[in-house]
């Protein structure tokens, strides 16, 4: 009812807001786009409470905040998720059986109501974001925007067709990017052997299979053991194939490892194409697209699967006693991200971007790695914390071209036109078909390339009247996601902005961490400890789910979660709804005379303003966890502890305490929207708090005196605490202090005596001989204790209670004095039983004091 409250009144549009937003500073977030996949997970709903927690904060502040909300039609996630469910459903072969029209129409009605159940979700999170602007990344807007920039890298020569080595994923028959190919750790066989016989060098490798491609082995130019060599030509037969190796001299090889030589292999190796192109060594492919041998490993290994490739040769090599050694090693074996199927680097005609082409921009000569490297180092982004500067810098170092075509359906089809065959075969770039006899490229566009111009194509660009509307909020002020896709995204989203507009894509760049649970493991369906956040919200509440992801956290760490910390936070969304039914129902109106404020108004108004200052400021810099643990301690501690208990005895206090809900409600607003927004409207306060304004810290001298005093009854309370005295019971204390002290003291005692439970307060200049004395800064306080405790039934319980902790004390002391129980124990075992002593000694020592 809330949120239907906030979007009916139309708050979440930057053009509805009141006028001070509309006057104020543009602040713009874009939502990363879920994937159309399915439902959101708490990944999402921490990037979800970080965006609106800073687009609520802006808001109150009176900026003009537009937070776009939509969704990413992730090509190969969405098509790969429809494939599996239209198999299980009994299609064997969907995108045969089907054909490509009536297969997308499944893709497309699936992704539609991903749509519609992953909105809910944001919805349900509480999201303050401007629906009418949602978008997605395969609308119409977003195509021109795909194919203007396109066509603009194609004639800056940026973008071009080529047959290089490229990640390829036998199972769905396409090509990956590098961010696409995930590890995982296994074992496989180290295999060392030569070619043949009367091959001179040896080598060493974990894919056997791929050899009958070698086409050379390199060794390093320093490697005295294999310089007679350099230069030279064999012709070995490997396992009944003949090969031609050239033993070359490259610096990128490590002398140290193996033997020393790498059989080169350029089909099948990016490192070792990477060599052969220097040396302008051929490219021999033995392996399919279909992960099978082909006719050129030779007849009698052709149509084998590389695991039954891989058996033989290794026993062939062993039969002509040429294989010399055999290991097992742990191996980072490269797999599909969707899918799992073990990835192939196979040479292929294929789209890139080429990073490292020089290209004019406003007159000078840049590449897309400099201008990624610029907008960090330049301070134009800044990456929230920065020590993943040195992460970014070190990516796009490395960074090899883009392969931005697919061979899937789903997707921004690649906007080129092919007319004729073979050499004479002409080519053109367009969105449109240029003729009868033109034939568009089958193939796709990676789904990065078009989230990649999410900034700026979701503010309308290129449609110049949409762009001009909307040109003020770029560069946007923050993009706010998880760290795990720093490279997948954030650095495209920089090089398509910084290429396209010649700006940056966004100022702050704010990661978060993993949400994993309370033993710190990632979530997953095998361990059965994922925690949903739709499970969550109906038990515990939208703001308790909220306040257990932004607290307790730190940027770029990962969040520990549990049911135990998420109930922990509804039990103070509770805490906050009963400190506002008091104060309702003790002010319940503001027409009241006002009175000369008193120590402890002074005090609270001192530390609402000290707060109001600080969450201001941390919340300003990215620090949301000390903002709402600071936030926190205010309204439990200082409000509910204090001043709310001092507000019983002391009356009067009705426009102070309305102040100070209206103030902490705004405060609170952002963390945890639909309590404070509710209590708003309990308290009749003007508006919807979501429009509220921010609060401003009024400077007000900090009250010294209280906290004398609040220090003088928590030592009383832990004195009494001491002594076991039961909260109904009342005691007497005498205070011995300076007298400057003693009017402070004098003035408050009807506060101090409350709290304190105390029956009477003397203040003396010495203390009675039968009293308990503790100091408290620069009093004594003496707490009578004839009248209150049997001593001689006291020291009867305490000598007991002595004689107990002794005993087990001389029993822990025996058994660490055992050599052999010590010596055969577990070190945890040991370090619990020291501590368990060293406790021990301790209760003892307490006990003879308290005697």
């Amino acid at each position: 009812a809330i949120y239907s409250a906030w979007e009916m009144s139309g708050v979440f549009n930057p053009d509805v807001l009141p006028e001070r937003n509309q006057a104020g500073e543009p602040y713009c977030i874009m939502m990363p786009p879920p994937n159309r996949t399915g439902t959101l997970h708490m990944g999402h709903a921490v990037m979800l409470a970080i965006e609106d927690l800073l687009i609520r904060f802006e808001r109150l502040r009176g900026k003009r905040t537009v937070w776009i909300p939509g969704t990413d039609h992730a090509a190969i996630a969405t098509q790969v998720r429809v494939e599996k469910k239209l198999i299980d459903e009994g299609i064997k072969n969907p995108r045969v059986e089907l054909g490509r029209e009536k297969f997308l129409e499944k893709v497309i009605e699936f992704a539609e109501q991903s749509k519609n159940i992953i909105n809910a979700q944001v919805r349900k999170m509480g999201s303050s974001c401007d629906w009418s602007r949602e978008r997605y990344t395969f609308d119409a807007d977003r195509n021109a925007a795909v194919y203007e920039v396109f066509k603009m890298m194609f004639d800056d020569g940026i973008i071009e067709r080529g047959f290089r080595l490229v990640h390829w994923d036998p199972q769905f028959q396409t090509t990956l990017s590098d961010d696409e190919v995930n590890t995982k750790e296994t074992t496989a066989s180290l295999i060392t052997f030569t070619y043949d016989k009367n091959f001179p060098i040896a080598i060493s490798t974990t894919r056997p299979e791929t050899k009958f491609g070698d086409t050379a082995v390199a060794v390093h130019p320093d490697d005295a053991r294999y310089t007679q060599y350099i230069g030279q030509t064999f012709t070995p037969t490997f396992c009944g194939k003949k090969l031609s190796i050239k033993i070359i001299a490259d610096s990128a090889v490590d002398p140290t490892f193996g033997t020393g030589a790498l059989g080169v292999t350029p089909a099948h190796s990016m490192i070792d194409a990477d060599i052969a192109a220097r040396h302008d060594l051929p490219t021999i492919q033995v392996i399919g697209f279909d992960a099978r041998m082909l006719d050129s490993a030779g007849s009698d290994y052709a149509g084998l699967s590389i695991p039954d490739a891989r058996k033989k040769i290794i026993a062939s090599l062993d039969a002509d006693h040429i294989l010399q050694k055999k290991e097992e090693v742990t191996q980072q074996l490269p797999i599909a991200e969707r899918g799992g199927a073990i990835v192939e680097q196979l040479p292929m005609k294929q789209w890139f971007v080429r990073v490292n082409k020089e290209f004019l921009k406003d007159g000078k000569k840049v590449t897309l790695k400099k201008l990624m490297i610029h907008a960090v180092e330049s301070g134009d982004v800044k990456i929230i914390p920065d020590r993943f500067d040195k992460i970014y810098f070190n990516w796009i170092n490395n960074l090899r071209d883009w392969c931005i075509s697919r061979q899937i359906w789903f997707g921004h089809r690649v906007p080129v036109w092919y007319r004729g065959e073979g050499d004479a075969q002409e080519m053109r770039v367009s969105d449109i078909s240029p003729g009868a006899d033109w034939v568009q490229d089958t193939d796709t566009l990676d789904t990065w390339f078009s989230s990649g111009m999410w900034t700026f194509s979701a503010l309308g660009w290129p449609n110049k009247k949409m762009w001009e509307e909307h040109r003020d909020y770029h560069p946007t002020a923050v993009l706010e996601t998880g760290y795990d896709i720093l490279f997948f995204w954030v650095a495209r989203m920089i090089l398509m902005s910084s290429y396209v507009l010649g700006e940056v894509p966004f100022r702050h760049v704010y990661l978060h961490g993993l949400v994993r649970d309370e033993q710190g493991r990632k979530m997953s369906k095998s361990l059965g400890n994922i925690l949903d956040p739709l499970d969550l919200i109906p038990k515990y509440g939208t703001d308790a789910v909220r306040l257990s992801l932004l607290l307790g956290g730190t940027p770029g760490q990962d969040v520990k979660l549990s049911e135990e910390k998420i109930a922990g936070f509804r039990n103070f969304t509770n805490k906050l709804w009963n400190i506002s039914r008091y104060i309702l129902i003790s002010a319940p109106d503001m027409k009241h005379e006002e009175k000369e404020n008193t120590l402890a108004d002074t005090w609270i108004l001192s530390r609402l303003s000290f707060i109001t200052q600080s969450v201001t400021k941390k919340l300003s810099t990215y620090d949301f966890s000390s903002a709402g643990e600071e936030l926190r301690d205010f309204t439990w501690n200082d409000l509910a502890d204090w001043y709310l208990e001092i507000a019983k005895i002391e009356k009067g206090k009705e426009l102070i305490l309305q102040n100070i809900l209206k103030t902490i409600l705004i405060l609170w607003h952002p963390f945890m929207p639909f309590v404070t927004e509710y209590v708003w409207g309990l308290a009749k306060f003007p508006g919807k708090l979501i429009v509220a304004e921010w609060p401003i810290s009024q400077r007000t001298n900090p009250a010294d005196d209280f906290e004398i005093i609040r220090t003088l009854i928590t030592d009383m309370r832990r004195l009494r605490a001491e002594q076991k005295i039961e909260p109904k019971q009342l005691v007497e204390f005498t205070l011995v202090c300076d007298d400057t002290v003693r009017t402070i003291v004098e003035s408050q005692v009807h506060i101090i005596q409350h709290l304190s439970r105390a029956s009477h307060i003397t203040c003396a200049t010495s203390l009675p001989v039968e009293c308990i004395i503790t100091q408290s800064g620069r009093i004594r306080i003496g707490m009578i204790i004839e009248k209150t405790i049997d001593i001689v039934k006291e020291k009867e319980k305490l000598a007991k209670e002595l004689q107990d902790a002794e005993a087990y004390c001389a029993s822990l002391q025996t058994k660490l004095q055992n050599t052999d129980f010590m010596s055969k124990a577990p070190e945890k075992i040991r370090a619990d039983m020291q501590k368990k002593y060293d406790d021990a000694q301790a209760k003892v020592a307490s006990l003879q004091a308290h005697m």
